[in-house]
């Protein structure tokens, strides 16, 4: 008799389970020794159970009704409320796939580690299993996994964040390649000891086995660290499965834009955080006939469909917003699909029972509890709600959701942007001459730190494709697997056009030259008439450029001297980014694609 026959007294392994899915779940059952293991099969009587038991134990609080219908807040350990960089290994076989970007670690020596860090880690909890697709059911674009966890707020989350349950089990037959994936919070009970709201370690780990296509987590219950279908499968083990098997795993947000002449484009989107990428899956557009609708917010998988064409699903199934910043002003659309059946942690807690952060009012509450539990009012000196608090809310709620969201197929992409934070230097706008040129746009993706607390004033953070913490194999080696997609896409003569944009180039004066918000919906429209083939552009040193009049500023509040300045090209400061860039790539080691680097040298050459 097996140990999940023995525990699972309320939980009987569903009918039709495969075999080897059993099998593991007992390995894991028979390691972490959890006093009940339970079956999830994605129901809301389900997630109703759950939540009750969450706000029993203290780990949420139900939020008023009226205000915030069906929605709690979560407080986490104050030393548990962010992804771990430091803590996140990728432990391929060998050192070079990780790359320079990845903390490696040697597979065999982090199992050692591992091992003894899971026996019994479990003991006293219970271990939900928790079947999942990322993407939609069935799609040939998807794929499953089943991760176990012993925090019922992780397996509530994937119940938002996934296609959770019986159905996505189902799926799981003798030649499904499923991803395994193992967390525990790292605190097992003994008998009688009293549990915590937020039970989590000191020791942590997030590992990830690419040829395997295993995830382990171990000692954070933070979203990040423990929701492991999000960025540990979506992007670090798919990015590996993506370059296997002739697809792209990208942190990408996708939209659906429609113009006044009815033309339907989709658009895939690269953007580091604070770089105004939530804005943009939620545009709400300023200009008269132009429509924006939300595909995804965070992550897009693409692959080449039937026809040819590059496709793309959102493989979540929720949003996992920051809050901070979030407002009526900088994102109605986001304001208003969070209403309520939400998920907040770390957010502050009104005295009428709804929530509140900064960013969300122009002016705060003269009272709050903080995100610790603490009394808050505006003169405390402190945040009142953590600065990475979020949100987790089913897509579906989500006002400006496209109806083609779940398309099984993908929905085709006409335009690939890569955007930073950048306060000089790159234009508002520029396109690629063509797919070499745009994965160098990509590669080169970077911001500038902005306060001298968070390094030198002015010094390039580099995020290539704003995958930088998430691609899981060597960053040079994804640059070449770009290539590779382009020239297959080729090969049916269609292949999107690729933009670079920067909403945040700043003027002498220190001020923005740009709006942002909804009047980017301006550049997305010069960007899809450029694919439509209604307006020309002129070439520069650094690609192409607007033609002069090209962009539609009617009705901005914006100067001539101001628009030349956001598409101003200064040869000297662009030779100095040319070198800089050159050693970024040295730290590569001659890995870097021939087709990039000579993207580089005819940088420099037509700057003369």
């Amino acid at each position: 008799m097996s140990i999940a026959e023995v525990t699972r007294t309320d939980s009987p392994v569903p009918e039709g389970a495969h075999p080897s899915v059993v099998e593991w779940v007992d390995q894991i059952a028979a390691l972490t020794l959890p006093d009940d293991v339970v079956w999830c099969d994605g129901s809301m009587a389900e997630w109703d159970g759950l939540a009750n038991r969450m706000v029993e134990s203290g780990t949420l609080t139900r939020l008023n009704p009226e205000h915030r219908p069906y929605s709690f807040l979560a407080r986490s350990d104050p030393h548990d409320v962010a992804r771990v960089e430091s803590r996140t290994f990728i432990c391929s076989e060998k050192q070079e796939d990780a790359g320079p970007t990845n903390n490696w670690h040697d597979p065999r020596e982090m199992r050692a580690t591992l091992r003894p860090l899971f026996e019994g880690s479990m003991r006293g909890r219970t271990m939900y299993v928790v079947p999942f697709s990322m993407g939609p059911l069935g799609s040939p674009l998807s794929k499953l996994g089943v991760q176990v966890t012993d925090s019922p707020y992780v397996a509530a989350s994937m119940g938002v964040m996934t296609r959770m349950g019986a159905a996505a089990l189902a799926l799981i037959g003798d030649t499904t390649t499923w991803v395994r994936a193992v967390h525990s919070v790292g605190a097992p009970l003994s008998p009688g000891e009293q549990d915590v709201p937020w039970p989590s370690s000191d020791t942590k780990y997030i590992t990830h086995f690419p040829e395997t296509r295993e995830i382990w987590s171990f000692g954070s219950a933070y979203g990040g660290n423990a929701i492991l279908a999000k960025k540990a499968f979506a992007l670090r083990i798919a990015s590996v499965m993506a370059r296997d098997e002739g697809w792209l795993a990208e942190h990408m947000l996708i939209i659906k834009v429609t113009n006044p002449r009815g033309r339907v484009f989709h658009v895939a989107a690269a953007f580091p955080s604070a770089c105004g990428k939530t804005n943009l899956a939620m545009l709400q557009s300023t200009i008269p006939g132009w429509k924006v609708e939300t595909v995804g917010d965070d992550i897009a998988w693409l692959g080449r469909g039937d026809d040819g064409r590059l496709r793309a699903i959102n493989p979540e199934a929720g949003f996992f917003g920051v809050a901070p910043g979030t407002g009526w002003q900088s994102n109605p659309t986001a304001m208003e699909t969070i209403w309520g059946n939400t998920i907040f942690t770390n957010v502050a807690l009104r005295d009428d029972g709804d929530v509140w952060w900064e960013g969300m009012s122009d002016k705060a509450p003269a009272h709050l509890v903080d995100w610790q539990g603490n009394d808050w009012t505006p003169a405390s000196g402190r945040p009142a709600a953590h600065p990475n608090s979020r949100f987790t809310v089913a897509a579906r709620q989500c006002p400006s959701i496209s109806d083609d969201w779940e398309d099984p197929q993908g929905v085709v992409i006409d335009a690939i942007i890569f955007g930073g934070r950048r306060a000089t230097n790159v234009p508002l706008v520029v396109e690629a001459r063509d797919w070499e040129h745009g994965v160098y746009l990509g590669a080169t993706i970077s911001s500038e730190r902005t306060a001298a607390a968070e390094g030198t004033l002015g010094e390039l953070r580099r995020d290539p494709f704003a995958m930088m913490p998430f691609v899981g194999y060597n960053m040079a080696d994804h640059w070449a697997h770009w290539l590779s997609v382009g020239a297959d896409l080729r090969k049916t003569g269609t292949v999107p056009r690729i933009f670079q944009v920067n909403w945040f180039r700043k003027g002498a004066d220190g001020r923005f030259l740009w709006p942002g918000f909804g009047e980017n919906s301006r550049v997305l429209e010069w960007m899809l008439e450029r694919v439509d083939g209604q307006v020309a552009a002129k070439d520069s040193p650094i690609g192409l450029l607007p033609h002069d009049g090209a962009l539609n500023v009617e009705g901005l509040d914006i100067t001539d001297d101001d628009l030349a300045e956001l598409f101003a090209v200064d040869a000297e400061s662009w030779r100095a980014e040319a070198d800089a860039t050159e050693q970024f790539f040295a730290t590569f080691e001659g890995r870097v694609p021939a087709a990039v680097t000579k993207q580089l040298d005819l940088l420099r050459a037509k700057l003369g």
